[in-house]
This record gives C-alpha cells, structure tokens and sequence, in this order.
C-alpha cells in the first residue's frame, strides 16, 4: 500500500457539464482522479473548470479546497456561498442548485457516493 501523491503529474480527462445544465458560458473542465477505493464508493483527485455557471444535483458528498481562483455555490432557495484560493467546504449529498465558477479554477476533491 502506498500513499497517493497529488504532487506526481496524472494526464487528466476533459469534460464539461451537460448542455441541458448550463446556464452561463462555456465551461471547460479537466478531472485527474488520483484514487479510487476497492468499493468504487471513495474517490479523490484534482478538478479545473474555466469560467460558467451550471445547475447541480449531488448525489455524493464532496469535500473540496480550491487551489486557484473562486467559485459560488447557491442552494434552491437562494443562499450563496463564495469560496477562494485555500478555502474548504463541503458539498453533502443531495444538495441542489448552482456552481458557478466565477474565475478559472482548481480544486482538490474528496467525494463518497454511497452504494446501499
């Protein structure tokens, strides 16, 4: 068993949200999972997005620090959390609304989706 070094480079794939999803821009990511568990349940990696905002429905709980620029989340009712460069927050399951990525950024990700 070793441990999982994000500082070791890993080829990412490109993606981006469902058309039918976004509400502004264009928006361009890239997902390098570093680690998955045996489970297929746990994973953890780094994530960029460029700018666009998007509408979310989590299914997972999703732990994330951004290392490069700022993002807003709001829920269906309205509230909005902004986050920048060092900042964590949790996304649990079954939060709904938008992601907006108000600059390009980056961040790192743990996220659990259970299988019952």
């Amino acid at each position: 068993m070793n441990i999982i070094d994000f500082r070791t480079g890993l080829d990412g794939e490109a993606s981006a949200p469902g058309a039918d999803r976004i509400l502004e821009g264009s928006p361009r990511q890239q997902i390098s999972n570093y680690f998955s568990d045996a489970t297929q349940q746990f994973h953890s990696g780094l994530w960029s997005s460029t700018r666009g905002k998007w509408r979310i429905r989590y299914t997972e709980s999703e732990f994330c620090c951004l290392t490069r620029g700022r993002v807003a989340l709001e829920n269906l009712a309205g509230q909005r959390w902004e986050f920048g460069v060092g900042e964590g927050f949790v996304v649990p399951a079954g939060f709904e609304g938008t992601w907006e990525v108000i600059e390009d950024c980056t961040k790192f990700y743990a996220l659990f989706e259970s299988r019952t």
